[in-house]
């Protein structure tokens, strides 16, 4: 018999692998799914409203805050990095374009070692590191996920472009969009998000252990940790690559536009820039990820058992995507902080149901 995904959600709390989470489906515009369990903070009820910080899903709305002035001629995508910000040429990576960092082919998959010395709101200091950066690869030579720079790279290069800074940007576009997602959080919607708890185990001490994933989640240190995720000073901090705040249903809504060549991102890009968003822009085995990906201007594409699927998940166990082919978006959210076994258990139920 195949299971609801509200069900799926129901029993992953019930059997204490979910401490507080969300799923929502939306297909063609309508809300199909929407469903909360567990809760915000082991006292309130998880709602339809509570915001939970889903790391790397924020990426793709770092992307479009930067494709949104792309549009508007601020800028290029075979731009020169280093023709708005100079001291980016250093150290072998003057031919790196807006499309390489868009594609994570810039070769910065972490900041330098010396970031582990720098607060991770210091968004001044860990940029200055970014330009003096050595590239794992040349530029366009290689993919490897931008854990942590994604969104520093592209914030720079936006300011630099427009003067404004790429979260306020995204503030603009996500109200346009009528979209509850925030890659900074204001004072009003502070008590909506959720607590993150870490699982018993090794959930951050294994990624800081691995050779791949300690220097690209530790530098800089705290973005691992419970207690910088839940202070107030994290949850104000514009960190574009990972930390949006988001609510399920929001993410469902904008995946199920998104795929859709008549909906509001494709009105706002334009064709061809919303094309560049969605297909495929490069492959490879990522050096981050070790594992064979392909990557648009801002999602990882998919594959899944013949349902080619767009989207990006999160170290914490997030996920949010759309299936083209099927007209759907789907998110999944969680505080309790974790692998993705979750989510997939979720989306094999939607899966099952077309």
């Amino acid at each position: 018999m195949t299971s609801h995904p509200a069900e799926v959600l129901d029993r992953l709390v019930a059997a204490g692998r979910e401490a507080g989470a969300a799923v929502a489906v939306v297909r063609n515009g309508v809300l199909e799914v929407d469903h909360a369990a567990g809760t915000q903070d082991g006292a309130r009820p998880w709602t339809s409203d509570t915001l939970a910080m889903t790391y790397s899903v924020a990426k793709p709305f770092a992307a479009l805050a930067f494709l949104d002035a792309v549009a508007e001629g601020h800028l290029g995508l075979d731009q020169r990095v280093a023709s708005l910000w100079p001291a980016y040429a250093q150290a072998g990576k003057q031919d790196t374009t807006m499309r390489h960092l868009l594609s994570h082919q810039a070769g910065l998959p972490a900041f330098p070692e010396a970031a582990l010395d720098v607060a991770y709101d210091d968004r001044e200091a860990l940029v200055e590191l970014l330009a003096a950066a050595v590239p794992a690869h040349p530029p366009g030579g290689g993919v490897a996920e931008h854990a942590l720079t994604y969104g520093h790279l592209l914030d720079e290069v936006l300011r630099r472009a427009t003067g404004e800074p790429l979260a306020d940007r995204f503030a603009r576009l996500a109200r346009a969009g009528g979209w509850d997602l925030h890659l900074r959080v204001e004072d009003d919607d502070l008590p909506r998000v959720a607590t993150m708890v870490e699982p018993p185990g090794t959930w951050s001490s294994g990624y800081l252990s691995d050779p791949r994933w300690g220097p690209a989640l530790g530098r800089p240190d705290g973005l691992l940790d419970p207690a910088v995720l839940n202070s107030d000073r994290f949850r104000r901090t514009s960190f574009p690559a990972v930390a949006l705040h988001a609510t399920a249903r929001a993410l469902a809504f904008f995946y199920d536009d998104v795929v859709r060549p008549d909906g509001f991102v494709a009105s706002r890009l334009g064709r061809d820039l919303w094309r560049a968003y969605v297909e495929p822009a490069a492959s490879g085995h990522d050096l981050v990820l070790d594992r064979s990906v392909t990557w648009t201007l801002g999602f990882q594409v998919s594959d899944e058992d013949g349902r080619v699927e767009l989207g990006m998940g999160g170290a914490g166990g997030c996920s949010a995507w759309g299936e083209p082919a099927a007209g759907y978006g789907a998110a999944y959210v969680t505080r309790q902080l974790g692998g993705h076994d979750r989510a997939e258990l979720v989306w094999e139920a939607i899966a099952a149901t077309g």
